[in-house]
């Protein structure tokens, strides 16, 4: 099947500075080994990245073994979850109205949507060509998203859900995206630094079948 690789190349920057600092994470919980456990089977339990896992687990010396009756720490999704979710909400909602099929959340790639936000946040920058990642494309396979088309649209500044939507559909290049048929999946990435400037990631995909 063809390979489809497009985003928007027009970004959307408007920088507020407001109060406020990082996201917080909400209280971890922990889990129970059973037989048959991964720790990707527990990852995808609990759509949570693998290397998070085993990152919040420096008990475990070697994360191909575990047993039954051990504790996983699972770490807990940060409050941009929530917000996350409502753009989707919006993307589906706007798509609704255009006669489109809804997009399904992606945990997977809204997991690299929002490393790519948090990239731009850590990195200082503002670019579809990632320093740390290289391209949408590139980031999306290395972390191992199949696809048959994938797009992306970045923006920075944005207070809300409502905004950055807001902006992107008054955007050709970004509403062409939102709205394109090609796509069937989405995952949404947000980030907020300390001195309140939100970075936003929306990744598309069709996914390789």
């Amino acid at each position: 099947m063809k390979l489809i690789k497009k985003f928007a190349f027009s970004m959307i920057m408007i920088v507020l500075l407001t109060a406020g600092g990082s996201l917080k994470a909400a209280q971890s919980s922990t889990y129970t080994v059973v037989r048959g456990d991964t720790m990707w089977k527990i990852a995808v339990k609990y759509q949570v990245g693998v290397s998070e896992i085993i990152s919040a687990n420096p008990q475990i010396k070697n994360p191909s073994l575990i047993y039954p009756g051990q504790k996983i720490n699972i770490p807990s999704q940060t409050d941009a979850k929530s917000i996350e979710m409502k753009v989707v909400e919006l993307v589906n909602k706007v798509r609704a109205q255009n006669g489109l099929q809804l997009l399904t959340n992606n945990w997977e790639l809204e997991r690299v949507a929002r490393y790519k936000s948090v990239d731009m946040m850590q990195k200082k920058y503002f670019s579809h060509t990632s320093p740390t990642y290289g391209s949408p494309f590139t980031m999306m396979q290395n972390f191992g998203i199949r696809f048959s088309a994938a797009g992306e649209n970045i923006a920075m500044g944005q207070r809300t859900p409502e905004e950055v939507m807001n902006a992107w559909m008054n955007s050709p290049g970004h509403r062409s995206n939102i709205l394109s048929p090609s796509y069937t999946q989405i995952g949404v990435g947000f980030a907020k630094s300390s001195s309140g400037v939100c970075y936003w990631t929306q990744m598309f995909i069709k996914p390789m079948r």
